[in-house]
């Protein structure tokens, strides 16, 4: 008989045990609708649970709403770090002088005998890398012509070297009338590379070289360029241009001209992409328009847009300097179409995160499907012990 009233005993207590269980889970799941670090956008910050316990390290960031004053903020401050940069840039052009390598066309009118001494002679074959004829001003920047001489050349206008060849050779001959020009431009070059059709070496020649000059006689923009940063890397110091920042203030980049040994690099849009991730429909590498500017609601339709089943549309971060100290932390709260505006003036950087979050019920659901195969296994285990 005692035997009999036992199973019920033991039912009872094991259906105790299942309560207390399937109560502790409920409570773990509570405290796990936001694991870790979560967004509170009542405080301004983002705070740590752990701050709850004594002795917990704390950690805070500020997070910023995005509203119209921020934009308006931030497009005042770009536009003053585009002008310094360009203004320091922006000179006239200088006439060109002469330099060692270049190749100068001298001809001594009615005195056809001195033409011969800029035509080389015993060759018969030239190849591409050849100098046309011409008189070349040495290494030392020196000319050498006949009954003048060696004479200074580096340095010079083209004008300046024809008045010296005319006053030596009036020892020589009577009011020589003598003409000089550049046959070939080798003293001075700048290098151009990155997002150009035909990227290399361009002669600096005697019309001033400007950034759109090099551009189009490199090919022109290609497809992937970004005209919002190309680099100009001039006497060891690099400088970021933005060229459709730079239009939008009414500065002209036709007034940046390239000086002997200018470096230009036109960046690829791919390399200053943004990350969108979260509750999107296609988290995705975010590229920026040809222009180089891009939105967060163009990197947000470039995702697929916002998940409507399980994004919380008031959670919308951006995220910017995540690898400085210089931590920033932005927020908009997506639920209007007001809203949506915000987000097609609000400009990305190169390497934000853009991070949707995830709404109450789905984070309570995915907590339940880590916790429920425990739960199960601890049923399992204790109808078995029994």
């Amino acid at each position: 008989m005692e035997a009999v009233w036992d199973v019920p005993r033991k039912g009872a207590a094991l259906c105790g045990r299942l309560a207390v269980l399937v109560v502790a889970c409920a409570g773990l799941a509570s405290c796990a609708m936001a694991p870790g670090m979560k967004m509170s956008a009542s405080a301004g910050s983002a705070t740590s649970e752990a701050e709850s316990h004594p002795g917990a390290q704390e950690s805070s960031v500020q997070i910023t709403d995005i509203d119209a004053a921020l934009i308006a903020r931030m497009k005042e401050d770009l536009k003053h770090v585009n002008s310094g940069l360009a203004q320091g840039l922006l000179t006239s052009p200088e006439p060109y002088t002469l330099g060692r390598g270049d190749v100068l066309q001298i001809t001594v009118w009615d005195h056809p005998e001195l033409a011969q001494a800029q035509i080389p002679t015993g060759q018969t074959t030239t190849r591409p890398a050849d100098p046309i004829p011409g008189f070349v001003i040495d290494q030392d920047g020196n000319l050498d012509f006949p009954y003048v001489g060696q004479i200074r050349a580096e340095g010079l206008k083209p004008e300046q070297v024809q008045r010296l060849l005319a006053s030596a050779l009036s020892r020589v001959f009577v009011k020589p009338q003598v003409t000089v020009r550049v046959a070939s431009f080798r003293a001075r070059q700048v290098y151009i590379d990155g997002e150009v059709h035909a990227p290399g070496t361009l002669p600096v020649n005697d019309i001033p070289m400007t950034l759109y000059d090099a551009v189009n006689r490199a090919g022109g923009f290609s497809s992937t360029a970004d005209q919002s940063r190309i680099v100009l890397v001039r006497a060891g110091h690099s400088y970021r241009l933005d060229l459709t920042g730079m239009f939008e203030q009414g500065l002209n980049p036709a007034r940046i001209v390239l000086k002997d040994g200018d470096l230009l690099r036109v960046l690829a849009r791919e390399e200053n992409g943004v990350f969108v991730m979260g509750e999107v429909n296609k988290p995705v590498k975010a590229v920026p328009m040809r222009s180089g500017r891009l939105s967060l609601s163009e990197a947000i339709a470039q995702a697929g847009s916002l998940n409507n089943t399980t994004a919380d549309a008031s959670q919308v971060y951006v995220i910017r300097d995540s690898m400085s100290a210089d931590l920033k932390v932005f927020r908009l709260e997506a639920k209007s179409p007001v809203s949506m505006i915000l987000a097609n003036q609000f400009e990305l950087n190169p390497r934000d995160v853009v991070y949707v979050d995830a709404n109450g019920l789905v984070r309570f659901s995915r907590v339940l499907s880590l916790l429920l195969p425990a739960i199960n296994a601890a049923l399992t285990g204790a109808i078995v012990s029994k």
